[in-house]
């Protein structure tokens, strides 16, 4: 194969890994929330934080210049996050620190006459 080709491909997996990168970037914003939710375990939030350290460290388990050893912890982390916040019976899309009335909204008081 000639360099043209080789430089193809190379760009192509960059792009690749970046489009990646972007959406799991996408899903780190998103789990701040679970982060903050009382029902979530301790466990799979503590686990979210050592693979954010570990991404974000210059030490890797696998020394590549694309960063997948990174990207595949911090996957793993984000799922656990997930099918813990699942199993608690969180909502990703609904803040619940532990303050808020019951599920079924406040008591309802019969109307004035």
């Amino acid at each position: 194969m000639d360099s043209a080709l080789w430089l193809i491909v190379a760009v192509v997996l960059v792009l690749v890994v970046a489009g990646f990168a972007a959406v799991l970037l996408v899903r780190v914003f998103r789990a701040r929330r679970l982060l903050l939710d009382a029902d979530v375990p301790l466990q799979p939030k503590a686990l979210f934080w050592v693979a954010v350290v570990y991404t974000v460290s210059p030490v890797d388990l696998i020394p590549d210049p694309v960063y997948l050893d990174d990207i595949g912890v911090l996957l793993v982390a984000l799922r656990a996050l997930h099918a813990a916040a699942a199993r608690s019976g969180a909502e990703p899309g609904r803040l619940r620190t532990g303050t808020e009335a019951p599920v079924g909204g406040p008591p309802k008081t019969p109307p004035r006459r």
